[in-house]
């Protein structure tokens, strides 16, 4: 008997059960056929092989449903797997790749092979000659993933591309003509986006498409060829974390540009000089500043140039808003980094740059002005999406990652995508230890550095995990104090990071590293590693989702190999924001004192802060369901207009 249950009792919830279990119930049945194939497929040989994935392809012409060659298209393509590169595809990874092409969204333990798995509905899709979209969260995963696979498809006759923003327009377009295309998916929506512009850049009020492209751009062939499947890797991350953020192409702004450069600079320089709650207010669940009477008396006071002495009164005062905004919010090495002398945001849930992306409503202005670098022109939206607009426009959508149950139901709303767990092939063996709890950050900072300084001594490597880079390099200058030999992965240090993964695993190695080493990442260790347990990675703060902390986790205990984790937490966390301010400072002084009077219950102190991870998830969700609402109601105005939703918008 399978392991996913007899045969008669998945006939019978294949067509009875509800959702999930009807797209687990077919999937094993599909499992069974496809291995009924496989003597037959070994059997062929390479020529014999690509001849049978063209006749698919003439059968899916001649009228075939993907439906009925799936069996065979799988078997071919674990066949061609393991014939390339090695692999060959488990039960649970047909289980999962069958899955996908369910309208299931599964969820797969990090280390389970979900590239691998991949493959499969990349391969069946692609059969059909509409391009398949294969998207992951970075550039470095895309461009790995499609190195690692090309052999697979070109084996099958095949052809693989990869889109990239450090690509001109014209290979990015060949690209999307290939078979399979592997790329990012906010750049799959900016290139949407560029698209849309060029070809209809006479239905833009402001010529947007003019400005960017030129004449030529209404006439030239667009890059993509059409929506017809996406595959997402890292689902969760795509459809949910960065679902949060519009995608926006932006044009020249029509304001003029010194008086406008130098009316940022001036607040940037006053900033500082405004006091909380006596010259303005701040509301932190809605993070807004706004000055009071006090406060804006000050701004007139206040010695201006005579171009900023220009600029209407109401527009000095929302310059020092979002120059007090910046001052208090938005720190270098965490939201943001400064490199070659521009502002690179940092994506807080990958760890990474976010290459082209700005800002919105003047910040990032701001931040320019608050580092002391150019000032770029501000600028207007020439093209806008949303990442639920963009993905909703695919016929088929599929999706795999190893954290989205706790965001099950968003999904199913949204995207009416069905999340689905597809069991382990091996047993973990993750050993998940007791949160470590700390009323002070420093004695946090020393705790871990003990840790990783005892298990550098015992040879076993270790992964410590940060929330941000100045976290990261706060922890590495811990450990150069205490003779700890490490290295450290962050935004700062990408250009490296194939290198130090591929030593993270190593006896002794001790890697510090932001969560750019949280998706994706598949650190390598030994027998003689396993045997002393494992990577251990320490989390030295909880993020604003869980699934992040998963993500981080998870880069232990892979493939069934043993690891353990384990978080040290403080009350200084930025988490503890998630009750609000002032209720975040009344929780630390009340423990602080009960803890110098010895009667703080740490498991407590654990429970408050995974509160507040759930209250900012549901604040996070609520703002992705109104942004959908809102972009819904635009989208409908302006089609009701006459309007191109895409190109017609209005910040």
């Amino acid at each position: 008997m399978s392991r996913f249950g007899p045969a008669w009792w998945n006939a019978i919830r294949a067509r009875i059960g509800g959702r999930a279990a009807r797209a687990f119930a077919q999937s094993a049945l599909n499992v069974r056929r496809v291995n009924a194939l496989e003597d037959e497929i070994k059997k062929l040989t390479d020529a014999e092989l690509r001849k049978a994935s063209l006749d698919l392809r003439w059968r899916i012409k001649g009228g075939e449903t993907l439906e009925k060659v799936m069996p065979r298209a799988f078997a071919i393509v674990r066949e061609a797997a393991q014939r390339t590169v090695g692999l060959r595809h488990h039960d649970v990874q047909l289980l999962g790749g069958t899955a996908m092409t369910r309208r299931a969204l599964i969820e797969m333990e990090p280390g389970e092979g979900k590239t691998l798995v991949a493959t499969l509905p990349v391969y069946l899709y692609a059969l059909a000659g509409q391009g398949v979209h294969v998207m992951t969260v970075n550039d470095y995963l895309a461009q790995r993933d499609a190195e690692l696979m090309s052999p697979v498809y070109n084996l099958l006759g095949m052809r693989v591309g990869v889109t990239n923003p450090d690509f001109d327009k014209n290979t990015r377009r060949a690209a999307y003509q290939c078979d399979i295309t592997y790329g990012t998916a906010t750049q799959f929506g900016f290139d949407f986006l560029q698209d849309r512009l060029a070809m209809g850049g006479e239905a833009s009020a402001s010529g947007a498409a003019d400005l960017l492209f030129g004449e030529k751009g209404k006439t030239e062939t667009p890059m993509q060829r059409g929506h017809y499947c996406a595959i997402i890797d890292e689902a969760d991350s795509v459809l949910i974390d960065d679902a949060r953020t519009p995608l926006i192409i932006s044009a020249p702004s029509s304001e003029p540009e010194q008086q406008v450069v130098d009316t940022y600079e001036w607040a940037a320089r006053h900033a500082g000089e405004f006091q909380d709650r006596e010259d303005f207010t701040r509301d932190p669940e809605k993070k807004t500043i706004e000055l009071k009477r006090e406060g804006r008396w000050k701004v007139r006071a206040l010695p201006m140039s005579n171009l900023v002495r220009q600029m209407p009164l109401e527009e000095l005062y929302e310059y020092i808003e979002r120059a007090i905004k910046v001052l208090l919010e938005f720190q270098c090495d965490q939201q943001y980094v400064v490199m070659d002398g521009e502002i690179q945001l940092v994506d807080e849930g990958t760890g990474r740059i976010m290459h082209g992306r700005k800002l919105r409503g003047g910040l990032h202005q701001a931040i320019e002005a608050k580092e002391r670098v150019a000032v770029t022109v501000g600028t207007s939206q020439a093209a806008r999406t949303t990442i639920q607009n963009y993905f909703l426009r695919y016929k088929n959508l599929l999706g795999m990652t190893g954290t989205i149950w706790s965001s099950r139901w968003e999904v199913r709303r949204i995207y009416n995508l069905t999340a689905l767990k597809i069991p382990t092939h091996y047993p973990s063996k993750r050993k998940r230890l007791p949160d470590q709890m700390f009323t002070q950050a420093e004695a946090r900072w020393q705790a871990v550095v003990n840790e990783a300084r005892k298990l550098h001594e015992q040879q076993r490597p270790v992964l410590i995990g940060t929330r941000s880079i100045d976290a990261s390099e706060h922890v590495s200058k811990l450990l150069k104090e205490n003779g700890v030999p490490h290295t450290i992965l962050n935004a700062k240090e990408h250009a490296k990071e194939a290198e130090i993964v591929s030593k993270a695993g190593e006896l002794g190695a001790v890697t510090i590293a932001t969560n750019m080493a949280g998706r994706g990442t598949d650190i390598k260790v030994s027998k003689e590693v396993d045997a002393m347990g494992g990577l251990h990675v320490i989390g030295t703060e909880r993020h604003d989702s869980e699934r992040v902390d998963n993500q981080l986790v998870g880069r232990s205990g892979r493939h069934g190999a043993p690891g353990s984790s384990q978080f040290f937490l403080s009350l200084d966390d930025q988490l503890l924001e998630g009750y609000g301010t002032a209720k975040a400072r009344r929780i630390r002084e009340s423990y602080r004192s009960a803890a110098s009077n010895g009667g703080v219950q740490k498991d407590r102190l654990v429970k408050l802060l995974r509160k507040a991870q759930r209250r900012i998830e549901r604040k996070h969700s609520r703002g992705r369901t109104q942004m959908m609402k809102f972009e819904k109601r635009r989208t409908e105005m302006q089609e009701n207009m006459g309007l191109d939703p895409f190109l017609n918008t209005a910040e």
